[in-house]
């Protein structure tokens, strides 16, 4: 039997998932690794945890599956995107924790590089903001805080990547750094209408261009393992960022098609075909995925804090004992009371992009219980949704699907994908394979080994799990969606 490995090596746990030719899933193998958090608003990762739940979780995968590596045709890599690592090329020893893409310690950096008016000339090159949350600026930040970083980057003794390049880096066993089109698109050095590195961005930023990965298509040969990881060598055929990857995963390759991540935070794409679309309601214009050497486009949305919310509620409040009973609490909350969470805990993404602001709970009483706050949790992630969703609607001028297809941890909760569904006034399909973001990994990693068809007969494949039609009145959605946009006008640093 054929089987396809796929690595989702995301922001909270490390996955390796064993697909059958079929796609359907022969074994899932998950280990959760520790945060870190040295000062307020900075996010870190040991990149040793991140190599060592690769590993582990890929041998114990096949180890479930009683298979091997020579019954493995490929391996694909799907990743958490601008989280930062930089390393020595000649010991693959990190220099430095990987900054992840939720710290916001370069804010600084960002607003002085906009208030010298770089702004416009780095969107029209890249797509993106001036926004801590890219992987430019950490570098930056990295080579100007560790002794000699800088100096031994331009003499190229240092090798930058985002996780899916360390990665595979260490799997080749440093034959190969390289990385896709998609997660070079989220770096602000990478010009994504040229598909090339640029070198006046890098030197507005500061990262020499001798760290820098080849960038390669999503679907290509990326080399293979050594041999004692797995047992045997794998060939590595597929790369994709996790929001690429899953709207691989979700069959969105017709333009206008939408899909929707929900996971740690919440990533929406709309499929804008061969034209880079250039967003008025500050949307990014990003690489949805590059075959066969053509870019294939989309306007994306990131809410940086989604499931994040609930785990806040777990792990910080500690008034729900697990993520699955947040729905069933929400269900039991007081409809008088009307509790708004603007979860800004690392300021807001699109379409605000307020890095200074922070969380906040608006409408408190003495009346108010974990109920009332659990479904504030799960309804800011709606609220957040539909503010995307609107944002696009208004970009795109082309026919936008009216469903959104939905994935990641959270769509498994009913009440929430009602919620979202009531508060867009649209339909929300659920798939039947809710692991989208691996799948769209395997996909891409069975599409250049040559075991999987062509996405329009892949696409025929999607099934659909659960079709949720809103059922909310249109009195009740204006009044939510006031008191959410009041909420949040009330949380931005910049108002206006």
């Amino acid at each position: 039997m054929t089987f396809i490995l796929a690595i989702d090596q995301g922001t909270t746990s490390t996955r390796s998932i064993l697909f059958r030719g079929d796609l359907t899933i022969a074994a899932v193998a998950q280990e959760e690794f520790p945060q870190h958090y040295p000062a307020s608003g900075w996010v870190e990762h040991d990149p040793e945890d991140l190599w060592r739940t690769t590993v582990t979780t890929m041998r114990a995968a096949l180890a479930r599956a009683g298979a091997a590596a020579a019954d493995v045709a490929s391996i694909g890599i799907t990743n958490q995107r601008e989280t930062t690592v930089v390393w020595d090329r000649a010991t693959g020893a990190a220099i430095h924790r990987a900054i992840v893409w939720q710290d916001r310690r370069t804010a600084e950096t960002c607003a002085r590089l906009k208030a010298a008016g770089h702004e416009p000339a780095v969107a029209a090159k890249t797509g993106l903001l001036l926004d801590p949350y890219f992987s430019g600026t950490k570098v930056a930040w990295i080579l100007d805080h560790v002794p000699g970083a800088r100096a031994r980057a331009e003499r190229g003794e240092l090798a930058f990547g985002t996780v899916d390049c360390f990665l595979l880096w260490r799997l080749t066993g440093g034959r190969v750094h390289a990385t896709d089109a998609t997660n070079a698109s989220r770096t602000l050095l990478y010009d994504i209408h040229r598909g090339a590195w640029d070198e006046d961005l890098c030197r507005l930023i500061g990262v020499p261009m001798a760290m820098l990965p080849e960038v390669r298509d999503s679907a290509a040969a990326f080399g293979t393992t050594i041999s004692d990881l797995i047992d045997g060598p794998v060939a590595i055929s597929g790369i994709a960022g996790d929001q690429q990857a899953a709207t691989v995963g979700q069959a969105c390759f017709r333009p206008g098609m939408m899909k929707s991540t929900y996971g740690t935070g919440c990533f929406a794409l709309l499929n804008t075909g061969e034209t880079p679309v250039t967003s008025k309601n500050r949307l990014l214009t990003t690489i949805a995925y590059q075959l066969g050497g053509k870019r294939t486009y989309a306007l994306e949305g990131a809410i940086f804090i989604a499931g994040a919310a609930v785990q806040w509620l777990r792990d910080g409040l500690k008034v729900i004992g697990s993520a699955e009973e947040s729905g069933a609490l929400a269900a039991t909350a007081d409809p008088a009371q009307d509790v708004i969470l603007v979860p800004a805990f690392v300021g807001l993404g699109a379409p605000y992009w307020d890095a200074d602001c922070r969380g906040a709970l608006y409408g408190l009483t003495r009346g108010t219980s974990a109920r009332e706050l659990a479904r504030a949790a799960l309804e800011s992630v709606g609220y957040q949704t539909r503010d995307l969703v609107e944002a696009m609607r208004g970009d795109w001028a082309g026919d936008a699907d009216t469903v959104l297809r939905v994935d990641g941890g959270m769509v498994a909760s009913d009440w929430t994908m009602q919620f979202l569904s009531d508060i867009l006034d649209a339909p929300v399909d659920r798939p039947k394979v809710l692991e989208t973001t691996a799948l769209g990994a395997a996909y891409l990693a069975g599409l250049q080994a040559g075991v999987l068809p062509e996405p329009a007969v892949f696409a025929e494949s999607w099934a659909l799990d659960r079709r949720f039609r809103p059922a909310m009145d249109g009195e009740t959605r204006t009044r939510k969606v006031a008191l959410w946009q009041d909420a949040v006008a009330r949380t931005l640093t910049r108002r206006g």
